[in-house]
């Protein structure tokens, strides 16, 4: 299946897009490959792009300005969105780092083609608003689990919706996504391996 196909099968389960009207966002697309360590967007930098990951992981994140510590907020896995949804939709710049943790790939549209889309179709404007639904879902369930959540349910949560990432990126950024310290973290793993 190409890129392409990937992308068309994902957006008709997710928002019931025809294939007519995928077809009238061929032209926009393109995929690009990032390096580990590279730069989906940078901070203070204006989110041009909605991105789909074909392959690979990509984290969001901040820099704490007392400790210098970097501070995971969002993954992105294989057949998830990848923006600074925010600085997308505002075309602001934006608050966080958003890097590809490992070798990946992405297919990307440019915000005035989406917009392009969204006046031509509306089915795009269907897919805009579920996107926006989701994003807004997404970060209200990121803020409650920290409000109300323990770490191991974070943790469960993570791997519930991230399966791959514990064998792809060292387990200090998966601390830093759950709010805990490194041996808190292997605390977890075993109690969750005995349990099984």
């Amino acid at each position: 299946m190409t890129e392409i196909e990937i992308l068309g099968k994902a957006f008709q389960s997710f928002a019931g897009m025809s294939s007519e009207a995928f077809q009238l966002s061929l032209k926009y697309w393109q995929v690009k490959t990032y390096k580990k360590g590279e730069f989906y967007n940078d901070f203070q930098q204006v989110c041009k792009h909605l991105g789909f990951v074909l392959e690979g992981v990509f984290r969001t994140y901040y820099v704490d300005e007392k400790t210098a510590d970097e501070k995971n907020i969002f993954f992105y896995t294989n057949n998830q969105l990848v923006v600074s949804y925010a600085s997308f939709i505002n075309q602001i710049p934006c608050h966080f780092y958003t890097q590809s943790m490992v070798a990946s790939k992405v297919i990307y549209i440019h915000f005035d083609n989406l917009t392009t889309l969204y006046r031509e179709s509306h089915e795009w404007e269907r897919l805009g608003r579920l996107i926006a639904e989701q994003a807004s879902n997404i970060a209200l369930n990121r803020t409650e689990s920290l409000l109300f959540q323990t770490p191991e349910q974070r943790y469960l949560d993570l791997i519930s919706h991230h399966p791959a990432i514990m064998n792809t990126i060292p387990l200090y950024h998966i601390s830093s996504y759950l709010g805990i310290q490194g041996p808190s973290l292997s605390r977890i793993r075993k109690r969750i391996s005995e349990k099984n």
